[in-house]
């Protein structure tokens, strides 16, 4: 694999610096600006995405709130998971980072003495954003066009190959979509146990939302006493 980043025809390489040009034109706070981003905001960005749509969820309350919720953790847990798979694939190819192979490259980060492929930053924001996705459309949106502004941060900092990012969404995507419905499966029976218990159910649905079920149990239950004291208020008045 490390022969692909040797030729400078690669396109790999080419639109490698491309984008790492960009970094050099562009003005020192600009650059620590996207350090920051790319190792740390849009990362930060996707899980107040992820807790801003649990707090939606649980406050409207709806009839499909736990399973929202179990989607919604999920998509951390998708992240990690493919974190993990990503460890023997790195292992395996053992791609040096571009900035080892090539010169000139403007590195905006140090320190990244590990491999190159996959993009263990790209891995975790796809997987974040497609799991976020199957939650709720509209913010898996917003993070998934985060995630893929965050894979071209990657390459501008110099610290990946476009196609360590490439191949960091597809692994990110695939841990998500692939394993969503064995995790639904078992996520979901958990948050229902959360959601019926008086401690904790505020976690799943906002008190005093989405519990017409419990309303008319206590309905009934207070219309009981009322119901045997018109009884005994009738055969009062038969006596």
């Amino acid at each position: 694999m490390a022969g692909l980043a040797e030729s400078g025809s690669n396109p790999d390489v080419d639109l490698l610096y491309d984008i790492n040009g960009l970094a050099k034109d562009a003005p020192p706070w600009f650059d620590r600006v996207m350090e920051f981003v790319g190792e740390y905001g849009l990362l930060l960005a996707i899980v107040l995405l992820v807790l801003w749509c649990w707090w939606s969820v649980r406050r409207r309350g709806e009839e499909d709130a736990a399973s929202s919720v179990a989607a919604l953790i999920w998509a951390p847990l998708a992240a990690g998971i493919a974190v993990l798979v990503n460890v023997p694939i790195r292992g395996f190819v053992e791609r040096p980072r571009p900035f080892l192979d090539h010169e000139g490259l403007e590195v905006l980060v140090s320190g990244k003495n590990d491999y190159s492929f996959v993009s263990d930053h790209a891995t975790i924001v796809m997987a974040m954003a497609v799991g976020l996705f199957v939650a709720n459309r509209k913010f898996g949106l917003v993070a998934l066009v985060l995630a893929v502004f965050g894979g071209f941060i990657r390459v501008y900092m110099g610290v990946h190959y476009p196609t360590d990012v490439v191949g960091g969404f597809a692994l990110g995507t695939a841990v998500a979509l692939l394993l969503s419905p064995v995790a639904m499966a078992l996520l979901t029976p958990v948050t229902r146990a959360v959601e019926r218990s008086p401690r904790v159910g505020w976690l799943v649905r906002s008190r005093g939302r989405g519990r017409g079920d419990g309303g008319k149990e206590d309905a009934v239950v207070s219309g009981a006493p009322s119901e045997r004291a018109a009884g005994a208020s009738e055969r009062d008045l038969a006596a």
